[in-house]
């Protein structure tokens, strides 16, 4: 039992206590508490073998890299919209 716990901990990887941090704003807080919600959600819905296969590295892994794909995104847009100025 100890021992899948401690899968399922390192699978999510995430925050998810429903206190606010010290270093945390208030509109981090309830942005975090939104995603904790719907991760979870999932995670209840769909399983934990079938939420192992969407993320194999874990919940955190898979936020930053849609954070990141988000900026490369935000980036080339504004590229765009820079050459369409000149």
């Amino acid at each position: 039992m100890t021992n899948t716990t401690q899968q399922d901990i390192s699978l999510l990887n995430i925050n998810l206590s429903n206190a606010r941090s010290e270093n945390e704003s208030y509109e981090d807080y309830r942005a975090r508490l939104k995603r904790n919600k719907d991760i979870l959600k999932t995670y209840f819905t769909m399983g934990r073998e079938a939420f192992r296969e969407m993320f194999p590295n874990g919940v955190a892994d898979a936020i930053l890299d849609a954070q990141a794909q988000m900026v490369k995104e935000q980036v080339e847009e504004d590229n765009v919209e820079y050459v369409k100025q000149q």
